[in-house]
């Protein structure tokens, strides 16, 4: 795969930022976008912009055409059995809310159990905390290994006959860990427990494949993928998604309105009240697009490359602590210098123009867990190379020299 070729696609990458070319290493936090995707937004605005589902005019019939034909990518981007199951979000975090206050709070009652654990991003956690609390559940956590992996003798001490739902990311937002999700469905499965994955970090960055891995519910971001911000999908199983009750009202969800009771409308438009994020997710069809051109496991392949020179070349700045496992871990490094805060670090990064994020990157349990405050983070996309890698050690190195530090 060529990166370099790839990013003249994105024109936000062609600047320079306080006087040096950008280095942008902060797409899992968002991920930039190539002309395909705004030139598609900007098309809609420019030609089609009408709502959905409502009007029988042309330029209703081409948004609308355009809407569920986005639908129709994600659902062949993730393998879904079906167009219909595939409800349109605003992000991964609604995905997950809708789950939680919709499924988990009909099924679950006291001495249930919901199971989900410690390196979970706030998105995927406060809303269990939530559903536990309303409904008398237990939420409990597959407690963690050294290197923050997840063992599956403790996710099968962890997961019982009273757990009623799982909840867990695909690949950690801090650490970089893949968790082994087919297995700990298989398990959950074997108890009767349903599975919700949190794909924000998996979806961009790998095939994803939810009938072979058989999930009951995934959710994910575009924002992270190359699409706009403001647009994400829930997956679910057909069976689970018609017993879940809406929990938004209004718009075209509606079926029928007398003035004591109503219905709603059948899969998917039954969970999508409102005007729907109409040119949002034909963006996100365009990002499908674009990345389904370059291939799933090319931009998987060349992420992990990119990944590993960095753990190689970083790990010999002295005082450098990388958090995660050494191997098997997916595009991004997190790390701090020795008496150096990640913010000091991320300031002076972006004087050399190199874009990182820092902070507790929405993850506070899991940064108690790490024993620090806060961590600076490298996270790698389609568009970077390992020039981008080197410009990051030297200026990390300069931030030693800033700092007062001798370069080991």
């Amino acid at each position: 795969m060529n990166a370099a070729e790839i990013r003249k696609q994105f024109p936000i990458l062609d600047q320079e930022v306080n006087g040096h070319p950008l280095v942008y290493l902060d797409s899992a936090a968002t991920s930039q976008k190539p002309l395909a995707v705004i030139e598609a937004v900007e098309r809609y605005y420019k030609m089609d912009n009408s709502n959905v589902h409502r009007g029988v005019h042309t330029l209703g019939s081409r948004a609308t055409d355009a809407y569920e034909g986005a639908r129709e990518k994600v659902a062949r981007f993730l393998n879904a059995p079906s167009a219909s199951q595939i409800i349109f979000t605003r992000g991964t975090t609604t995905a997950i809310n809708l789950v939680a206050s919709s499924y988990a709070r009909s099924v679950c009652k006291e001495g249930d159990e919901i199971v989900i654990t410690p390196m979970e991003h706030h998105s995927n956690l406060i809303p269990w905390q939530q559903a536990a609390k309303a409904t008398g559940a237990t939420l409990k956590y597959i407690p963690l290994q050294e290197d923050g992996s997840i063992a599956l003798k403790d996710a099968e001490a962890t997961i019982t006959p009273n757990t009623k739902m799982v909840a867990m990311t695909y690949v950690s937002n801090v650490l970089g860990i893949i968790n082994p999700v087919r297995e700990i469905i298989k398990l959950a499965h074997r108890h009767g427990a349903k599975v919700l994955l949190d794909g924000a970090q998996s979806t961009p960055h790998m095939a994803v494949d939810v009938s072979e891995l058989d999930c009951d519910f995934y959710a994910f971001s575009g924002h992270k993928m190359c699409a706009p911000t403001g647009i994400g999908a829930l997956y679910g199983k057909r069976e689970l998604l018609e017993q879940m009750e809406p929990i938004e009202f209004g718009g075209e969800m509606i079926d029928f309105v007398e003035l004591y009771d109503s219905t709603w409308k059948e899969l998917p438009w039954k969970f999508e009240g409102g005007t729907p994020i109409i040119a949002d997710a034909i963006g996100l069809g365009a990002a499908i697009d674009f990345l389904t051109e370059i291939g799933m496991d090319r931009i998987e392949q060349h992420e992990k490359q990119i990944a590993a020179y960095a753990m190689e070349n970083m790990a010999k700045i002295e005082g450098l602590t990388i958090y995660g496992p050494r191997r098997d871990r997916a595009g991004l490094v997190t790390f701090n210098l020795d008496d150096v805060h990640p913010h000091d670090v991320a300031t002076v990064l972006d004087s050399e123009g190199i874009a990182v994020r820092a902070g507790h990157h929405c993850c506070q349990p899991l940064m108690r867990w790490l024993n620090v405050s806060a961590t600076a983070r490298a996270s790698f996309y389609l568009y970077n190379t390992e020039e981008d890698v080197d410009k990051l050690v030297a200026a990390l190195t300069k931030t030693k020299e800033y700092f007062g530090h001798a370069i080991g």
